[in-house]
Parts: structure tokens; sequence; C-alpha cells
């Protein structure tokens, strides 16, 4: 109770009255930073709450992951499959975060157990294991005279819109490197769903910068070509809250995910 009232008190040195009257008040820049302060020990307490039903669960129970379009289509279906048949008692919850700070969010507030996603990791209680690497290429039509070479450069694409997707920390990297290099990126289209991206190159509106992974295989309307120059991979990893009790489910599903990757 002492505690409570001591954060009563600190809560309302940090409201300012307005001139709306008593109720219009706002935070200080004191009180911002104590809100700061009060969700991450929101999200604390919401781990905490799920190491605690982690615990008790034992070999039962269930694991929930999050994870994103290429790994849930290309990597994550031989992850199942093998941990399934080697821990029958755990069932799987997946989800799939539409944008980095979502994902995060999830794991930090414990309302997922592990994820995949793409270094570099944003401040806070995470930790990751790198699983592999992606390379960035160009997806073309198959009927453009791209298609006919093995490699390009941003330079080469004449009147070709650029489609990409949206910021990501692994795409930030991409385009931050290209910048370096003198090659400015201005988007055409922009697209969060990969069959989007691959659907617009395919009906001959543009070039998409995309990660190898990205691409659904067995499309012969595109074709992808290595971009020069090279630019950092995109990696993959599965990341976890490192404050967190990884249950031996959580383990074991990060062994398998590394060995099918």
């Amino acid at each position: 109770s002492q505690q409570i009232a001591t954060l009563e008190r600190i809560v309302g040195e940090t409201l300012v009255e307005r001139p709306g009257g008593p109720r219009a008040v706002s935070l200080t820049e004191a009180g911002a930073l104590l809100l700061r302060h009060a969700e991450a020990i929101v999200a604390r307490l919401d781990a905490a709450r799920a190491d605690i039903a982690s615990l008790r669960a034992g070999e039962t129970g269930t694991l929930r992951v999050a994870t994103y379009q290429s790994v849930g289509a290309r990597v994550l279906p031989g992850v199942m499959r093998r941990f399934l048949a080697d821990w029958p008692g755990i069932e799987l919850g997946l989800s799939e975060p539409t944008t980095d700070p979502e994902l995060y969010a999830a794991i930090e507030s414990g309302s997922v157990d592990l994820a995949f996603g793409s270094p570099p990791l944003p401040d806070g209680p995470f930790e990751a294991l790198d699983l592999m690497s992606d390379p960035y290429v160009l997806l073309v039509p198959a009927d453009s005279p791209l298609a006919q070479r093995t490699s390009a450069s941003l330079d080469d694409l004449g009147d070709h819109v650029l489609i990409g997707s949206n910021a990501c920390a692994s795409g930030l990297l991409v385009e931050n490197e290209l910048g370096v290099r003198g090659y400015e990126i201005d988007y055409g289209f922009r697209s969060d769903d990969n069959g989007t991206i691959q659907g617009l190159v395919a009906a001959g509106f543009g070039v998409a910068l995309t990660p190898l992974l990205a691409i659904a295989p067995g499309d012969d309307r595109v074709k992808a070509i290595r971009l020069v120059p090279k630019v950092p991979r995109r990696v993959v990893a599965v990341v976890w809250h490192r404050d967190r009790h990884r249950s031996p489910a959580a383990r074991a599903f990060i062994d398998i995910a590394r060995d099918v990757a």
C-alpha cells in the first residue's frame, strides 16, 4: 500500500493543469518518463504470468509462436512437422504480426513465447539465435529484357518502377547501404504481402527488391536475378524474451528450427 501511495503521489506531481479546468491535464516531461517505466513494468508482469502458466503446464499446454509470411510458408511447416511429432502434448499457437513493433511488443509482454524475426533487434529484453541468411534479389517479369540477365543494379532498371515492402529492420539496412553507394531508393509501390508484390511484378507493373525467401517458387511469370552491388543479407532468427523462463518445449522448438533452417 505504501508503494501504491508513493506511485500515486509521483503521478500527481507529473500532471499539469491546462486551461480547460481541473480535469484537463497533460503529462509533464517527468510524467512521460514515468509512463515509459510503467509500461515496461506492466510488460514484465504479463511475462511473469506467462512463465508461471508455462511452468504449471509442463509438457502440455500451448507454445505461442509469432512468424512472418516468408518463414511461415517456407520454414515453419518443416519445423512444425518435427516438433509436433516429438511433443504431441504441446499445442502450437501461431500468430502473424503485421509489423516489427507489434512482433517485439508481443514478445516483451509474454503474449508469444518465441518469434521469427530479422535482426538488428530493437532496444528491449530480447535475445535471438540466427538461423539462416537470405539474399536480397531483383524479381523481374519473365518477359522483360532484364530476365535475360543473371544480375543487375538499380541503374539498369531504366523505366521499370521499383516495388518494395514497407520499412522493416533488414530492409532499412539494405536501403541505407544502397544510399551510401549512391543509389536512390524510390519505390513506386509498397506492400507487406509477398503475394501482392510477386503479382505486381508478374503483371508487369515493376521490379521488386525483395529477399529470395519471400518469392514463391514455381512461378514462370517472374525471374529472380542477383542484385549488384552486394548488400547485407536478411538474417532470419528466432527471438525470445531474455528474462523469461524457456520451457523444454521452447528450447526444443529452437533446436528444431535451427536444424530445419
